[in-house]
C-alpha cells in the first residue's frame, strides 16, 4: 500500500471540488483490505461484496461528519465491522439461523470457495477459528490477518485495550494448543 498524506486526503474528501477524485483514491487504497476484513466476518465472496458496497456507501455518506478522532483507516474499519454485524444480524433474522449453525457451515463454505487456496494447516486453523466465540475470532483475525494495532482494534470493537490484549493472547494460546493437538493426532494416526 502506498503512503498517503491522510490529512490532505480527508480535506479533499470533504471538499465539493475534489470529493469524487479523492473518493476514487480512497477506494483504490482501501477496497481490498476492507474486503478481506469483511470477508472474514461474513464468510462468502458474494456477501463480502454486498457488505463492502454498503460500507463504502456509508463511508461516502458519513465523510462530512468525520471528526478525525481516529485515523481514517480505523474509522473505515469500524464502519466495515458494523456493516458486517448488521448484515449477519439481518441474515440471522431472515433465515432463523443460529450462530452455531453458521459456524458449522463456515469451514465447508471456505473450502468450497473458488477463492480459497488453503493448505492443510490453513484448513485446520480455520476449523479451530470457526469453533471460537464470535468476539474471540474477530479479535484474533483483526490482529493475525489484518495486522491491526491493539489500540485500533479497541476503537473498532469498542473494547478496552487491556481486555482486548488478554483475549487475543488467550485465543492465540488456545489455537496453538489445538494446532499441536491436531498435529499429534495426525502423526499418531488417531
Amino acid at each position: 500500500m502506498q503512503l498517503i498524506n491522510e490529512d490532505d486526503l480527508i480535506k479533499k474528501l470533504k471538499s465539493n471540488k475534489h470529493r469524487d477524485k479523492a473518493f476514487n483514491k480512497l477506494l483504490d487504497l482501501y477496497q481490498e483490505r476492507l474486503y478481506w476484513h469483511i470477508r472474514k466476518l461474513v464468510l462468502t465472496h458474494e456477501n463480502a461484496n454486498d457488505v463492502l458496497q454498503n460500507t463504502f456507501l456509508r463511508i461516502h455518506k458519513s465523510l462530512p461528519k468525520f471528526k478525525q478522532q481516529s485515523s481514517l483507516h480505523t474509522w473505515m474499519y469500524r464502519i466495515a465491522y458494523n456493516e458486517s454485524l448488521r448484515f449477519l444480524e439481518q441474515n440471522k433474522k431472515k433465515n432463523h439461523t443460529s450462530l452455531e449453525d453458521v459456524n458449522n457451515r463456515y469451514l465447508d463454505n471456505l473450502v468450497a470457495d473458488v477463492f480459497f487456496d488453503g493448505k492443510d494447516i490453513q484448513i485446520k486453523l480455520q476449523d479451530i477459528l470457526s469453533k471460537l466465540p464470535d468476539k474471540q475470532r474477530q479479535i484474533f483475525q483483526m490482529k493475525y490477518y489484518d495486522n491491526l494495532k491493539f489500540h485500533e482494534m479497541a476503537h473498532i470493537l469498542g473494547i478496552k485495550e487491556g481486555t482486548l490484549k488478554s483475549s487475543y493472547y488467550a485465543t492465540a494460546r488456545h489455537i496453538e494448543k489445538n494446532m499441536l493437538f491436531i498435529e499429534l493426532l495426525t502423526k499418531t494416526g488417531v
